[in-house]
């Protein structure tokens, strides 16, 4: 099965093309953002991977002139583990295909789950554990049950519903996110409720990938990254690419070929007053600011040529009975002098 997007004419058929436009999708705008997502469906659906949340994946995103999110890819393959460099195209794997600020939950009842067994993602499903091999997030694995899914949308906000109860694991959530745009800003809120109905605590976090693709140009020494606290790193990024210069990472270089620039980031505190970030690009004059209600977990920078990805996660610890919930706003942004 090939897995097709709109706007991408490398190596799609016009079959695929058509497949590509058929994906079940919504549109959303506030006058100061247009949005576009892709509905979550086992059949016809945009993402059919088991990494990553299939609620809420955007795929466009235009504000303040400037479009921030998109395909970092050029072609799928399902052959592909992640993603290779195929000449001079990047070709993405079906657990990877995937776009926007989108949510990956570390998997429960792995560890305990025999051959055959099943082991549980938020926002995917259960799942079915093979004979084989460790957790592998870029394996796709067989869905035995995706739960019950519902979907609300308004003129400027979408809501996705997931609820799933699983006997064999003994885990149970009813997963609620929703993508709200602020009306009179150039600004999106990104909530979550997770309420746990099963018999089983559910320990766990996740990390939003903000693969960010701001009017298709890759990272280069017009990007800069920030934080509100000094940055440490006990694996540095690559000096000749990008450096860590207390508080920011600025790129050295305009990544090309297969140039990767990826580092945790340490020295965060304890309150959520940490988790946030800025990117901001001097020469498109554009910027994206991301701030959390929760602390930071752990956080880390990934980017390559196409993409830049800032990675926070959250721990997530919910009793059976409890509910936890978590909130993101993104504000799109012009820089000074951008006439914008």
């Amino acid at each position: 099965m090939r897995f097709g997007w709109l706007g991408l004419t490398i190596g799609l058929t016009m079959a695929e093309l058509m497949t590509a436009a058929a994906n079940p999708q919504s549109e959303i705008s506030n006058g100061q953002i247009a949005m576009k997502v892709y509905l979550p469906d086992a059949r016809d659906g945009y993402y059919r991977g088991t990494r990553f949340d299939w609620s809420g994946v955007v795929y466009s995103l235009r504000a303040q002139g400037h479009e921030y999110y998109g395909p970092w890819f050029d072609k799928t393959d399902p052959g592909v583990h992640d993603f290779i460099y195929d000449g001079p195209h990047i070709v993405a794997g079906p657990c990877s295909a995937i776009t926007g600020p989108v949510d990956e939950f570390q998997q429960m009842g792995w560890d305990e789950a025999k051959p055959g067994g099943h082991f549980v993602k938020i926002g995917v499903g259960v799942l079915r554990k093979p004979e084989d091999g460790k957790y592998d997030n870029y394996r796709v694995y067989d869905i035995i049950d995706g739960g019950k899914r519902t979907f609300h949308h308004t003129a400027d906000s979408v809501e996705f519903t997931q609820e799933l109860k699983d006997a064999e694991s003994g885990y149970g959530y009813s997963y609620k996110k929703t993508l709200r745009l602020v009306p009179g800003k150039a600004q999106m809120v990104l909530e979550h409720r997770l309420t746990n109905t099963g018999t089983r605590a559910i320990h766990s976090n996740v990390f939003n990938h903000n693969f960010l693709v701001l009017d298709g140009q890759g990272p280069g020494p017009d990007v800069t990254i920030s934080v509100p606290f000094t940055i440490h790193s006990n694996h540095p990024p690559n000096g000749e690419l990008a450096a860590i210069r207390g508080e920011e990472i600025v790129y050295l270089k305009k990544l090309k070929g297969h140039d990767t620039v990826a580092t945790p980031l340490e020295g965060f505190g304890g309150s959520a007053k940490d988790n946030e970030i800025r990117v901001e690009n001097s020469r498109l004059r554009a910027g994206m600011k991301i701030v959390a209600d929760r602390p930071l977990l752990k956080e880390s920078l990934w980017s390559i040529r196409s993409v830049l990805a800032m990675e926070p996660f959250v721990a997530i610890d919910v009793e059976p009975g409890q509910t936890f919930t978590w909130t993101s706003t993104y504000d799109y942004y012009a820089l000074p002098g951008s006439g914008r």
